[in-house]
């Protein structure tokens, strides 16, 4: 990836596209009060720099899935191979090293209980370099990074011109009881736009073998749904967070929602979901430097009454954030 240094149209320009990520150019330009050739130029230069890209995200709770966070532990000289194996999964993202490169951390969103048996009791087990695998069921999420106020830029007024419109209020991580169902056109589409959110109707009907019309009206409903949404792979380093690390936490239960949601609110995080297991709040931060995360470990976190303990990780290495693997990692 390229070190490229952000001005304020590239700043707003993130920000129009993490409110909304298939934003015209236009409606952008006029937000921005620049050029339409400006914002498409600024954006071709930002995506084939790997700073960043527009992707299209499925909330697979919506289908039914299940939404898992892995952390591995491996042998020195596996964790990279283990890891860049995990990124090439279709099912998994946010794969990350930590701490001294020994460590993995992934979330996996298992279509059906066969596949989640699959991975999790059968193939990483038997990986002879995995020496040890927990896994935590994600419950509640009270902070996702598509909301990361990380990436603001835009005034509220301006912010307002790009919002879509409302959807459904499908949670990120809890059941739901009747899932949509995807047919054979839907998931060629759908992988498509893991790779590039902001590819043009004609190329999604081709590959369906649909028409332009079509396409739209089935995309435009599986977002109203909930089920598709447009996030930006983006390394919080571009905006200047170059510090990140992943969080387990034990609280006690009868504050742990109140926790979780005290953390939303916190400008550093950019995820944090009620899970499963001995730690059960998962969150992940993202600081301006060491400095910045220990303030925020001892001042922050600290007031937290309900919070027994925390384990933090840096993360030393991003193979994949959202959508499909293969894309520049950050490092």
């Amino acid at each position: 990836m390229e070190t490229v240094t952000l001005d304020a149209v590239d700043r707003g320009l993130v920000h129009a596209l993490q409110i909304d990520g298939r934003a015209s150019f236009r409606t952008v330009a006029e937000v921005l009060g620049v050029s339409e050739n400006t914002v498409a130029r600024r954006y071709r230069r930002l995506r084939s720099a790997g700073v960043l890209r527009v992707v299209g995200v499925v909330n697979g709770v919506a289908l039914g899935h299940s939404s898992w966070a892995l952390r591995l532990q491996c042998t020195p000289d596996a964790a990279g191979a283990v890891a860049a194996a995990l990124a090439a999964r279709p099912d998994t993202s946010y794969v990350h090293l930590l701490s001294g490169g020994t460590e993995i951390s992934c979330n996996v969103q298992s279509p059906s209980a066969a596949e989640r048996d699959a991975l999790l009791l059968h193939k990483l087990p038997r990986t002879s370099r995995v020496t040890a695998v927990s896994a935590h069921l994600l419950l509640r999420a009270t902070a996702l990074p598509a909301a990361w106020p990380g990436a603001a830029w835009l005034s509220e007024e301006q912010a307002g011109r790009l919002r879509p419109a409302p959807v459904a209020p499908v949670a990120a991580v809890a059941a739901v009881a009747e899932p949509v169902a995807l047919d054979g056109q839907d998931r060629v589409v759908l992988e498509l736009l893991a790779r590039d959110g902001r590819a043009g109707y004609r190329e999604l009907a081709a590959a369906a073998g649909s028409a332009d019309s079509t396409v739209k009206r089935r995309l435009d409903a599986l977002r109203r749904s909930g089920v598709l949404g447009y996030a930006l792979d983006l390394s919080p380093a571009a905006l200047g967070f170059p510090t990140e690390a992943r969080l387990w936490m034990s609280v006690r239960p009868s504050g742990l929602l109140q926790v979780a949601q005290a953390m939303a609110e916190h400008p550093e995080v950019c995820f944090a979901a009620l899970c499963t297991g001995p730690s059960n709040l998962v969150a992940a931060v993202n600081c301006r430097d060491a400095d910045d995360l220990c303030r925020y470990l001892t001042e922050r976190v600290a007031t937290l009454d309900a919070v027994r303990s925390v384990e933090s990780a840096p993360v030393i290495r991003t193979l994949k954030r959202t959508g499909t693997a293969g894309i520049p990692a950050s490092r």
